[in-house]
């Protein structure tokens, strides 16, 4: 498979972009480049989507809880840092921590359009190629060989998002949240309008599980 040309120089984006509200940090993520360099490799990719995710009064958030909790905790903390989390049991999430610390807020990055180490990403991804290597929040995760021993990393070394030309506005395009149990008809899905790297998630509720035999099972 070719190498793309890498495209990650420029101002890395820090603190001062992300202690905003979250709203506004993930649309202005649209466009720009979230570069890995776990384990020596440069692998890196264009934000194509996103998702907000807000504090206590967000259904869809981690925060939606009575306080700081074990899991929930970096989402309080210093903006710029990566919030991960492990999920379905076999996904990791990759968010990046939005707002004033002690406010909660995170990005989830839902999307990306690789542009430097393709080799790599779909040897992470089984294979994978095109669209397939990062449209979603997992692949993602995996293609840049994120885990949870990145859960509350400073972006700037093994993580860092590069500014870049933003889209004009007329290519963004806003939605509900993908595969919630709550809060998914809330507008804070933001994409690239026709970029085929988008994920395929549906907007809407999540479906019930199927239980073993068949039997829908209802989610919590």
């Amino acid at each position: 498979m070719a190498q793309a040309e890498p495209r990650v120089t420029g101002v890395r984006l820090l603190a001062a972009f992300f202690a905003r509200p979250t709203e506004t940090v993930a649309r202005e993520l649209l466009g720009t480049v979230l570069a890995s360099r776990v384990g020596g490799v440069l692998t890196a990719g264009v934000i194509v989507e996103t998702e907000a995710y807000l504090g206590s009064d967000d259904p869809g958030s981690h925060a939606a809880t009575k306080g700081v909790t074990a899991r929930n905790r970096v989402m309080y903390g210093q903006p710029g840092c990566a919030y991960v989390y492990f999920t379905y049991g076999n996904h990791h999430m990759l968010n990046l921590v939005t707002e004033a610390e002690g406010t909660a807020g995170a990005v989830l990055v839902r999307a990306l359009e690789p542009v430097a180490g393709l080799e790599t990403m779909s040897a992470r991804r089984g294979g994978r190629t095109g669209p397939e290597l990062a449209n979603g929040p997992g692949k993602v995760a995996a293609a840049l060989g994120i885990d949870l021993a990145h859960n509350g990393v400073t972006l700037g070394e093994d993580l860092v998002v590069y500014d870049a030309d933003r889209p004009d506005p007329s290519r963004i395009s806003t939605s509900g949240r993908v595969g919630l149990g709550a809060g998914h008809d809330l507008p804070l899905r933001f994409y690239l309008t026709d970029n085929r790297y988008v994920s395929r998630g549906r907007t809407g509720p999540r479906p019930p599980r199927r239980a073993a035999g068949g039997q829908t099972r209802g989610t919590t």
